[in-house]
């Protein structure tokens, strides 16, 4: 995968994934306040919604890192080739993950 194609991607992804990240915060400004008093919503349920939301918020910015992690790749020449055995990641891998740190192969092996 040529550099350009590579980085067009990688772009789009981190878009989409700060969209979601924005949302979510989002998703906590709307909850502020929801505990005070007149609020008789089962704090049980708030507390499930939250910690769903930490999660999810949590993952999301891992994926952030990921990202990251896969443009300074493209930076030093090294996108596209398996961070643990070098070997060249297939363009349909890259096209499906732009991220992707390790071969199909490897990453099953996880």
């Amino acid at each position: 995968m040529d550099d350009e194609t590579a980085a067009a991607l990688l772009r789009a992804e981190k878009a989409r994934i700060l969209d979601l990240l924005g949302d979510a915060d989002a998703t906590i400004d709307d909850r502020e306040g929801a505990s005070d008093q007149g609020d008789w919503e089962d704090p049980a349920v708030s507390l499930t919604s939250e910690e769903q939301r930490d999660a999810v918020t949590g993952a999301l910015r891992e994926r952030l890192a990921t990202i990251e992690r896969a443009e300074q790749r493209l930076a030093n020449g090294t996108y596209g080739r398996s961070v643990r055995s070098g070997a060249i990641i297939a363009d349909e891998r890259l096209e499906a993950d732009p991220a992707a740190d390790l071969t199909a192969d490897e990453a099953s092996e996880r």
